[in-house]
């Protein structure tokens, strides 16, 4: 699709996003981006700088989700080992009706998300300074979760591992990988399986768009409950993850 006269990428992505959100919400995802950058420049949350890269890289590409009915329907989502905030803001922004949980190892970012949210009137998250194995053995949080989804770098085994046991039955944990997201899949398999996963589909919701950044989204669907023993203590899946 040729870019209108005149437009530059970013007009087009907020325009596209407006048409889909409304002003309001628009607004706001913009603002929680100038507000990151500003704060970037003191605290490292994103390799990213400017501001139509983080548009593609950060907005548009955590939104990804909202194109599906298995999150759709949810009502409680976890964001695991959320960064900068992402995808849990933009997904929290969107959808208002629905309760986000942003957790993460690393105070110093929750704090920074939490100041920028207050500031914007974002009141539908919760954040959550937390590892990932205490968490899953936590009674409140354990197979209580509708949809986990994660941005996080880590390997699908280890991720696996961490987010699976936080979903109930019937749920969805649901990573956003790049482009070797079939090998991932294929060597987490068996963790999938042990954990009470299977892994349902795999979508490329950017190739519709032609973004650069596009993420694809695996939907993990949980089957049965995760053995008592999962998640390992902190450091194990990383050494030595289930195969």
């Amino acid at each position: 699709m040729s870019e209108p006269r005149g437009m530059s990428m970013k007009d087009n992505l907020i325009s596209e996003l407006s048409g889909r959100y409304g002003k309001d919400k628009t607004d706001k995802l913009l603002r929680y981006m100038q507000r990151i950058l500003e704060i970037n420049e003191h605290i490292n949350l994103t390799a990213v700088r400017e501001e139509d890269e983080f548009l593609e890289k950060h907005i548009v590409d955590s939104l990804a989700c909202n194109d599906y009915e298995e999150f759709q329907r949810s009502k409680l989502v976890v964001d695991m080992g959320t960064g900068g905030g992402f995808p849990g803001i933009p997904l929290a922004v969107t959808n208002p009706d629905k309760k986000f949980i942003l957790a993460d190892s690393l105070n110093k970012r929750l704090k920074v998300i939490n100041q920028v949210a207050e500031e914007l009137g974002i009141s539908n998250i919760e954040l959550i300074h937390m590892r990932a194995e205490d968490m899953g053995h936590n009674v409140k949080y354990r197979e209580k979760i509708d949809v986990c989804v994660s941005r996080a770098v880590a390997s699908l085994d280890i991720l696996s591992e961490w987010c699976l046991p936080l979903v109930k039955k019937g749920g969805y944990f649901i990573p956003y990988k790049g482009e070797n997201a079939e090998d991932e899949t294929a060597s987490a398999e068996t963790a999938i399986k042990v954990l009470g996963g299977d892994i349902e589909k795999i979508e490329s919701p950017s190739q519709d768009k032609n973004a650069i950044s596009g993420h694809r989204l695996i939907f993990i669907k949980k089957y049965n409950n995760t053995p008592k023993r999962f998640p390992r203590k902190p450091g194990i899946a990383k050494k030595s993850p289930i195969r």
